[in-house]
């Protein structure tokens, strides 16, 4: 009577074990879909006047960790400089961004506007690209060459 308690033991055990694993294998794909990413979008007046939409758009840099490797950085916020602080501007609160020419390969000056109505005069960390799809396909647009940005 002893070993029927132990094996009904045994096999209770072992399809709890069995349940656990089968949950826990069901709910991983689910637990590590991303979370809804925001996707923005814009309008980007270049230089010479010209303007395009840009779908999925992202801040793009690389940074170069020797001649011959870099690491690719895409960010959904604006690095700027205020003062010594380095500020990063998160593209959901931003409405604009103007941008003022700038020379000798340095970062440009910005004026970027929030949703709210705030505004405030900063220099770009980095002299980054806005990178998205346009109807025609990928585009890249470096900062030092836009006149003004518009988030949609």
């Amino acid at each position: 009577m002893n070993d029927v308690m132990q094996n009904v033991r045994k096999r209770v055990v072992e399809a709890v074990l069995c349940s656990a694993c089968l949950l826990w294998l069901g709910a991983g794909p689910v637990l590590a879909q991303p979370k809804g990413d925001k996707v923005f979008q814009a309008v980007a007046t270049d230089a010479k006047g010209v303007e395009t939409e840009v779908h999925g758009v992202i801040f793009y840099w690389e940074e170069k960790i020797s001649e011959t490797s870099f690491v690719p950085h895409e960010l959904k916020e604006v690095p700027v400089k205020r003062g010594t602080a380095t500020v990063k501007i998160k593209f959901d609160v931003i409405k604009t961004i103007d941008v003022k020419p700038s020379g000798n390969g340095t970062p440009p000056a910005v004026s970027i506007t929030l949703s709210d109505g705030k505004a405030g005069e900063f220099t770009l960390a980095i002299a980054g690209s806005f990178k998205g799809q346009s109807d025609f396909g990928e585009v890249e647009l470096p900062a030092v060459d836009l006149k003004r940005i518009a988030f949609k």
